[in-house]
């Protein structure tokens, strides 16, 4: 962001209908019949592990992170992370991911997954988890589906359904 003032911060309840608008110009509503808005029906996101994107007064990215279990571990789920269209490219969805995975790192966790393009995800440790290893509830293309270890070695022995966290369920 050489030529503007990018500020992040923690998504609030008050960011939320802009959020929502963001994602409805980015994503369209055929997003609500994707596997990982289905798990999203169940858990709310965690506020101090969401964050939003500002330039001065513009929302120009978001990002959430649910919390899941992957069989009895328990992980989050990163996503969905948008930036509105003018503004790709020069930054805004790094520095959104680089503040949700520190802080995440920061509070204890340990596995972040998520459903999206390996290329762009891989500058930011993510790699595809292995055929049959996490199981997503509906239908996902599994070449998508990433993991990134927060601790060394905390996939290792992981594997199973892909669920909400119940215990934080609304």
């Amino acid at each position: 962001m050489s030529d503007l003032s990018l500020t992040i911060l923690a998504e609030t309840p008050n960011d939320a209908h802009a959020i929502e608008r963001l994602l409805e110009r980015t994503f369209g509503p055929g997003r609500f019949v994707l596997s990982a808005y289905r798990l999203r029906e169940h858990v709310d996101h965690l506020l101090d592990l969401s964050f939003t994107a500002w330039i001065g007064t513009l929302l120009v990215g978001s990002v959430r992170q649910l919390p899941i279990c992957i069989g009895d571990t328990p992980a989050l789920m990163l996503g969905p992370l948008t930036v509105e269209p003018p503004f790709r490219g020069r930054g805004v969805g790094r520095a959104l991911l680089d503040r949700s995975l520190n802080d995440a790192r920061a509070k204890g966790h340990r596995l972040v997954i998520l459903v999206g393009d390996e290329p762009y995800y891989s500058r930011v440790g993510f790699k595809a988890v292995p055929k049959g290893r996490a199981i997503m509830p509906g239908p996902v293309d599994y070449s998508r589906l990433l993991v990134a270890e927060l601790v060394e070695g905390a996939f290792t022995d992981v594997s199973g359904d892909i669920r909400p966290d119940w215990s934080k369920a609304r």
